[in-house]
């Protein structure tokens, strides 16, 4: 596979990572969002091929044992995420870098898989407390899915010394501009 470089962000859910990536899209026009294959269904106005490739389990499995995925994990028990080499490869031919909305593990995959030619951003919320609060405030999940969100946050956050940066997104703007400076700093290379 072609290796060109990429930029990973991941968080626990609700730390506002997606936001973050979208900011940074708006700021590079080199960057180009990396959209992931997953088994779950769409939540909200999620819409397939632009927010991810929705898969039914047995597509999913289909795709894992023809080797078409660069990485991915089983995230929550019956739901799969992963990285389509196809997905990579269409980017990777347009000279662009891949930015990677994942999760920590799928993260930490890509990372160990690209190496150099990965940066890895954590952005860890201020307290797990803010972030069952932004969990609420999203009102996209129900109350025992949020909790189930923050217990996997919590697991999550041990995970954060496997990346190059952890960005703590207190402040959004403050974030963003972090980010916007690793990244500037990243492509230079």
């Amino acid at each position: 596979m072609n290796k060109g470089k990429l930029i990973i962000f991941s968080a626990p859910s609700g730390s506002g990572k997606t936001t973050i990536v979208h900011r940074l899209m708006q700021i590079f026009d080199c960057l180009e969002f990396s959209i992931s294959a997953t088994s779950r269904a769409p939540r909200g106005q999620e819409v397939d091929g632009k927010d991810y490739y929705f898969l039914t389990n047995e597509e999913f499995d289909s795709r894992v044992a023809a080797d078409c995925f660069v990485e991915w994990e089983e995230v929550y028990q019956g739901t799969k995420y992963g990285t389509l080499k196809s997905e990579m490869e269409r980017i990777w031919a347009k000279n662009h870098t891949i930015l990677f909305d994942v999760d920590v593990k799928g993260g930490v995959n890509l990372k160990s898989i690209f190496g150099e030619n990965a940066l890895a951003v954590f952005v860890m919320p201020p307290s797990v407390e803010e972030l069952r609060r932004r969990l609420v405030g999203r009102g996209t999940d129900s109350a025992e899915m949020i909790e189930r969100r923050v217990a996997k946050a919590e697991e999550e956050i041990a995970y954060a010394d496997k990346f190059d940066r952890v960005v703590v997104n207190d402040s959004l703007e403050d974030a963003v501009e972090e980010c916007r400076r690793m990244v500037t700093d990243f492509l230079a290379v």
